[in-house]
């Protein structure tokens, strides 16, 4: 195991690599940054979620200096993904003298060539707009030394290949070429093979990564009734030590704060803390004074803690990368760990990806109902009340209350009525689904109303085929389904059609936007009036 301090670079770099927590490179910047170090032109393949971006980022700055001129040049496919980028060299930048510009449509032409016109180190854009300033001449490439292509799978998608090769015909020929990407299809490899110099190729051995010590399984949750899922998943599972991922800081912050009100010992980890308040974070979770550590993948970078119990993916990760190093936190020192995934129906596409990369189907697991969760959590409460009962200290506060609650009620009553105060957060019932109302379908069936047919290539086969994977029922469970040119009636059985309706609402198929609605119910058929004599 290699470490960030062990890599020749500026010490200013290391300095902000330990500022932003990171101890230990992933898999692809343990690969790629001494290969780049090296000057060597290199080819990564990796998603997103991987850490390409210091990957690249890290030794991309090692080799900038203080000219005023622009040195390296990061194409993205997107004006998200170039923000992103800028946003991750500025910290890595943050104790050097180095300027980023982020350069993208949708912005203003004239503040990107005054910022250009001050002096930029490094630019990071999107095709189309490079190539507006390149027509400008607002923007000149001769003096670049450094060139990075980033998702280019994503923007030979896009349509951006021609863009591409006519900014790298107007850049420095004696540079070094970069190219990440997650896949490699032939124009990619083609582009490569014109445009670089005899590149080492860099990739992550999937099958290394999943340890078989990990015990996987899945969750299908409604969007609405996420929180309550997990807080059952936690109560039947009874965790020792668990790292529990969302996707975003903001979510990181609310779902620490909705843990923490329901009495769980847990505290958040994100990109937005100071170094010391990360460490008093980590040090509680190390002692184990929090049972769980809400993270999202950029702060959980780098943390290494033996005992984690649980890996419990409350946001399933956009990548299967990403995927297979979060499981990867437990199941260590030949313990068996288990990974947990909650899925909404709109994010069933996302695990069969994951499925797909990692070569194997992850099993599926009902949430426990709420009788389950009070079975399992029976043994726990009756030692935490005989543990207070065997240290009575403080509870002759309550002796008149007590005296007047047994004279009035039955014990068992009381005792009840205590639990379920207590423990309300377990026993209270949530909204678990949808009502529907009244919709025409056959009996113990919902009939949909969808805003498209024949108009978008809708056919039994197409709607079977999307409602089967997306929820997981045989095809033959869809009930009844009616195409007309410009809209489909279906019907689907009422314990999953709250999924269908999550999953299939705003959703597209066969490439058409789709909204889907609870249909109206059948008109009654009038009738006739009696012939008259």
């Amino acid at each position: 195991m290699s470490y960030f301090e062990d890599f020749t670079i500026k010490e200013e770099i290391k300095k902000a690599i330990k500022d932003m927590g990171f101890e230990e490179p992933s898999p692809i910047q343990e690969k790629a940054i001494p290969a780049i170090l090296k000057g060597d032109d290199v080819i990564g393949q990796a998603q997103t979620g991987t850490g390409k971006t210091a990957a690249f980022g890290i030794p991309l700055l090692d080799s900038i200096t203080n000219e005023p001129h622009v040195q390296a040049m990061i194409l993205t496919p997107t004006r998200e993904l170039a923000i992103q980028v800028s946003g991750e060299l500025q910290k890595l930048s943050r104790h050097l003298n180095v300027r980023t510009l982020p350069i993208y449509g949708g912005q203003s032409i004239g503040h990107q060539i005054k910022a250009l016109k001050q002096g930029v180190q490094i630019v990071i854009g999107t095709p189309g707009r490079l190539q507006d300033h390149l027509r400008r001449r607002t923007l000149k490439l001769d003096r670049v030394q450094m060139v990075v292509l980033d998702e280019a799978d994503e923007m030979l998608d896009m349509g951006f290949v021609e863009d591409i090769e006519a900014i790298l015909k107007q850049i420095n020929v004696d540079r070094q070429t970069l190219l990440f990407s997650a896949t490699m299809p032939g124009p990619i490899k083609k582009l490569s093979k014109r445009y670089m110099v005899d590149p080492v190729t860099v990739s992550i051995n999937r099958g290394e990564v999943t340890a078989p010590s990990i015990d996987q399984a899945y969750f299908k949750v409604l969007e609405r009734n996420k929180l309550e899922s997990l807080c059952r998943i936690l109560d039947s599972q009874d965790p020792e030590l668990g790292i529990i991922f969302s996707r975003t800081k903001k979510g990181v912050a609310e779902l620490t704060e909705s843990l923490q009100a329901r009495g769980y010992l847990a505290d958040g980890l994100h990109g937005d803390l100071t170094q010391s308040q990360r460490d008093a974070v980590m040090k509680k979770f190390r002692d184990s004074s929090i049972e769980f550590l809400v993270a999202t993948d950029v702060a959980a970078r780098g943390i290494d803690v033996e005992n984690v119990s649980h890996v419990i993916n409350y946001d399933i990760p956009q990548d299967p990368e990403s995927y297979v190093h979060r499981i990867g936190r437990t199941g260590r020192a030949g313990r068996t760990g288990q990974a947990l995934t909650l899925v909404t129906p709109r994010e069933m596409k996302h695990l069969r990806a994951i499925e797909a990369e990692i070569k194997s189907q992850i099993p599926t697991k009902d949430v426990p109902s709420i009788e389950e969760v009070v079975e399992k959590q029976q043994d726990s409460w009756k030692k935490q009340i005989t543990a207070q009962m065997e240290n009575p200290e403080g509870m002759s506060l309550f002796d008149d209350l007590a005296e007047e609650l047994m004279h009035n009620y039955e014990a068992k009553d009381v005792v009840r009525a205590l639990m379920k105060m207590n423990f309300s957060s377990v026993t209270d019932e949530s909204d678990d689904g949808y009502n529907f109302g009244e919709t025409g379908g056959a009996k113990g069936m919902v009939r949909f109303f969808i805003n498209v047919g024949r108009n978008a290539k809708m056919s039994p086969k197409v709607l079977i085929e999307e409602i089967s994977d997306i929820v997981g029922i045989p095809g033959k469970a869809v009930g009844r389904i009616d195409i007309f040119e410009k809209f489909t009636f279906v019907e689907v059985p009422e314990e999953v059609a709250p999924f269908v309706y999550e999953a299939l609402r705003y959703s597209r198929i066969n490439g058409a936007r789709v909204n889907l609605e609870p249909a109206k119910p059948r008109p009654p058929r009038e009738k006739r009036a009696p012939r008259k004599q």
